[in-house]
């Protein structure tokens, strides 16, 4: 099994994740801000990758630094989990719709990071998360994991469900992306023979 684990410790904030690319989509996660928790557990649940994380940060301080290195763990982690790539599916994307809200999500697992983030809110905070904050956590996660990801929120009004659709579109498209396909099994994903750089 494709499995990874991440300790960071910074001045800033500690953490420890584990993930499971063949999982179930169980999770553990706790990160002391309450909604980005929900959202972890939709990315694990939605994805199957098994994700257990817990993070101790400077939440005395805000949640930014919390929220951006839960980001590069998680990145990390999967990057490593992934290692040589071989036989993977590389590209995917997912249309997501929650309610009134429809999001689309497309990546490459390319080894090049880059984010396109066409994401507006209604509202400056989501219980007691700011929403600034989610762009962070996808530019960590898409710098860390070497991904090529483009996240545009086509029409949405509500807070909650553009942020929940985000990480459920990139859970499924992430889903499809690394699954094994048993025809290039050993094959790198690239004309290249290599991916990244």
């Amino acid at each position: 099994m494709r499995k990874a684990r991440i300790e960071r410790k910074t001045k800033e904030t500690g953490i420890a994740v584990e993930v499971n690319l063949d999982g179930t989509g169980a999770f553990s996660i706790a990160t002391g801000v309450g909604f980005f928790d929900h959202m972890l557990e939709q990315l694990s649940k939605h994805s199957r990758i098994d994700i257990a994380l817990s993070a101790e940060g400077d939440l005395h301080v805000d949640q930014h630094h919390t929220v951006e290195d839960v980001g590069i763990a998680l990145g990390q982690a999967i990057a490593q989990a992934l290692g040589d790539k071989c036989g993977i599916g590389r590209y995917a994307h997912a249309y997501l719709p929650m309610d009134e809200t429809l999001t689309r999500v497309a990546l490459d697992i390319s080894g090049r990071p880059y984010l396109i983030w066409r994401v507006k809110f209604p509202t400056e905070k989501i219980g007691q998360m700011d929403t600034e904050l989610f762009r962070e956590f996808f530019q960590a996660l898409a710098q860390n994991a070497g991904i090529t990801l483009h996240i545009e929120t086509l029409y949405g009004e509500n807070a909650h469900h553009i942020a929940e659709s985000c990480f459920k579109g990139l859970a499924r498209a992430l889903r499809e992306a690394i699954l094994i396909d048993e025809a290039a099994r050993g094959e790198i994903p690239s004309t290249k023979g290599q991916l990244g750089g």
